[in-house]
């Protein structure tokens, strides 16, 4: 693989991920050059609805990639799973949607090479990119070979740390093997303030949330139907972040 460098002034797209309408039509308005489609970002993100895959197709100028994880905890699916999975992205194929965000690991964490065949047989022609299941392998240059090897185009990854910016060196090392052959996605807490050392390496993608928490009243969280707080996409933290990209 061939060595990566940052490509020119402002040329770093900018990944968001949101769970809701009003986080999808936030983050077009404030700045985004994609979008994850996801619910439940307070779990990690899931699967989102065929509906929300819809509007997303009929509203958005901008790519929409949608996550394809069927449930919470670890990446290890079943039988089951998968044709869940299958489902889900010919559901993202109907919409018209541009891509879709899949992953999958065997009990060691090794990326499960039959289960990622499927779901890229299913995807077609859409844009593939590997979630952080590639945080869980145990030798990430083998992992990054095998990404390339099943045709993947993008790795969402932290580096195998609990944040991007814990990972540092090793975010580094995976851009330099991953060269022009496919693009590491540094993501997990990059914001204004710290994407700055991802751009001098030559991330050409970050990924961010840029949410912030506001606090729920009324019936409905006195009822348990919310939480006391809800992550909402927040389009100051967007903006303050396509900035930094802009102005490195």
């Amino acid at each position: 693989m061939t060595s990566s460098k940052h490509d020119g002034k402002g040329s770093t797209l900018l990944e968001i991920c949101v769970d809701n309408s009003d986080g999808l039509q936030t983050a077009i308005s404030s700045g985004a050059d994609r979008i994850e489609l996801c619910s439940s970002l307070a779990s990690g993100g899931l699967t989102p609805s065929i509906g929300f895959m819809a509007l997303a197709a009929e509203t958005s100028p901008l790519p929409i990639h949608a996550l394809i994880r069927p449930r919470s905890g670890d990446f290890c699916f079943n039988a089951q799973d998968i044709t869940i999975m299958a489902q889900d992205i010919a559901a993202a194929r109907s919409a018209g949607l541009a891509g879709v965000v899949i992953g999958a690991s065997k009990e060691d964490g090794r990326l499960d090479l039959g289960t990622l065949e499927t779901l890229i047989k299913a995807a077609g022609p859409l844009d593939i990119t590997l979630h952080r299941a590639f945080d869980m392998v145990p030798d990430f240059t083998e992992a990054l070979d095998q990404a390339v090897s099943l045709g993947i185009k993008h790795i969402l990854t932290s580096g195998g740390a609990a944040s991007a910016p814990e990972a540092i060196d090793q975010l580094q090392e995976l851009i330099r093997q991953g060269g022009d052959t496919i693009t590491i996605m540094p993501g997990g807490g990059i914001n204004a303030d710290t994407v700055q050392p991802f751009i001098k390496m030559g991330a050409r993608e970050i990924h961010a949330s840029c949410a912030s928490l506001q606090g729920l009243k009324g019936k409905a969280a006195d009822l348990g139907f919310s939480q006391p707080s809800e992550r909402q996409t927040d389009p100051d933290k967007i903006t303050a972040l396509k900035t930094a990209l802009l102005a490195l």
